[in-house]
């Protein structure tokens, strides 16, 4: 029992609930971080769409067990070594979706169509959609996309159309790094495992990398030029800058070079080896990744929130 409990755990990939952590954009970039009543709504949200999230990762396993017997890291998954019964997996994932699309009615009737929509979205990723080329990638990149405007429509706020773009972006940058990853690792044997990677050309992913990469730090730049939170008016009065700053509102362009940098921190990552297949795996084990992370979020809190810290 003990091991079957075990095996749930680690199918259910809580390092993946890290992605969850794009529910709480809304709410720093709105300037409502400190609103007790609105954090703990994204909170509950976060958790909701955790267990919602683990549920499918586990129903995609179960759908992927030959081909996950062929990949050289997917293997070693529970469901894939036999660690964890087909039939027990099955019954965790249904009850799971169950519980938290029920849990997100409770929260507001827009967050439930979220998790509606993403549950849909990824079961039919799992059994089609993930053999249709460029339709995948659009797929992988969606789920970020929602889990942006889950933490939106959660809170009731309306999010800058830069700000969007820039989410955008990065999911199809994301997405498509994962896929030049696996077709990497895998080489030969890629078709084997997933037969969409036999349609990508390497060249091909190159392109799209190439393409949202310079798209998402375009976006983010953007964003901090023409459409900031107008909060960030705060830090000009904090820091007592002189009255010819006063009015300027656009103090989120400091955090550019370190978008870029990030950028281009994991595209070297991507070309260098296997752990871009998981964008999570990444951010945890690249120490300057995940110092470059640490800064941007601090620099972005200290600067929307001056006025509150």
């Amino acid at each position: 029992m003990v091991n079957i409990f075990e095996s749930l755990i680690i199918s259910s990939r809580p390092v993946q609930w890290l992605k969850n952590l794009s529910l709480f954009a809304a709410l720093v970039f709105t300037g409502n971080l400190f609103s007790k009543e609105k954090f703990i709504l994204v909170v509950i949200a976060a958790i909701i769409f955790s267990i919602l999230a683990s549920s499918i990762y586990l129903f995609n396993d179960v759908i992927d067990v030959s081909r996950d017997r062929l990949h050289p890291f997917k293997k070693l998954r529970p469901i894939a070594k036999g660690d964890l019964p087909i039939p027990i997996a099955l019954m965790t994932a249904v009850t799971g979706i169950t519980v938290s699309l029920y849990l997100a009615g409770g929260v507001s009737f827009f967050f439930f169509l979220i998790c509606l929509a993403y549950f849909l979205l990824q079961i039919s990723y799992s059994l089609f959609l993930k053999n249709l080329a460029v339709i995948d990638v659009l797929i992988i990149a969606t789920g970020f996309i929602l889990r942006v405007y889950a933490g939106a429509l959660v809170i009731n706020v309306h999010l800058s159309v830069w700000f969007l773009l820039c989410v955008i972006s990065t999911s199809l940058f994301l997405a498509v790094g994962k896929r030049r990853a696996e077709l990497s690792i895998l080489s030969e044997q890629a078709p084997n495992h997933r037969k969409i990677l036999g349609l990508y050309p390497m060249a091909l992913l190159d392109q799209y990398l190439s393409i949202f990469a310079s798209s998402a730090w375009m976006s983010w730049a953007l964003f901090t030029f023409f459409q900031p939170p107008p909060v960030t008016q705060r830090i000009s009065y904090f820091l007592h800058f002189p009255q010819a700053f006063a009015g300027i509102n656009k103090w989120l362009m400091v955090t550019i070079p370190f978008v870029v940098y990030g950028i281009m921190r994991y595209l070297k990552i991507i070309y260098e080896g296997e752990k871009a297949e998981s964008p999570e795996k990444v951010l945890l084990s690249d120490t300057p990744l995940l110092a470059t992370l640490v800064i941007w979020a601090f620099l972005v809190t200290a600067i929307i929130y001056a006025g509150e810290l």
